[in-house]
């Protein structure tokens, strides 16, 4: 009874180190290593898009480079923080704020500044196989 007890809990321990390590690999180069992926899916009638769902903290002193996606970016920002774009004066980033990034549009370059960290929620709507980030100068 003990060695299958042992055998089912070192088989469930392999599956999950699996989902893990299948999480870390589908974050490639160019991702932001601040983001962590909860769930990766099919866009269901869409062929060749996909629905990634994902957490990201940003500590201060962290930026964010400049980017677009190959799809849509829905964030909702879970806890609030100062960031500061390139020569401009820092500003509130709230808790509570959304925003919604459309198909190459560039957005974000900011640095968070204080002594808050950033943390978002983020959904993207986007092309199967590109890349999640391209970064702009």
């Amino acid at each position: 009874m003990k060695v299958h007890t042992l055998a089912r809990s070192l088989l469930g321990a392999l599956l999950f180190g699996l989902g893990v390590a299948t999480g870390q690999l589908a974050q490639t180069s160019t991702d932001s290593p601040q983001r962590v992926e909860q769930k990766r899916t099919d866009l269901t009638g869409a062929p060749g898009m996909e629905v990634i769902a994902s957490v990201a903290e940003y500590q201060p002193g962290d930026s964010l480079g400049r980017h677009s996606h190959h799809g849509v970016e829905v964030a909702y920002v879970l806890q609030g923080a100062s960031v500061q774009l390139p020569g401009k004066d820092p500003m509130p980033l709230p808790t509570g704020a959304t925003s919604l990034n459309l198909r190459d549009v560039k957005h974000a370059g900011f640095k968070v500044v204080g002594d808050t960290s950033l943390k978002l929620f983020t959904v993207h709507v986007v092309d199967k196989g590109r890349p999640l980030y391209d970064y702009t100068q």
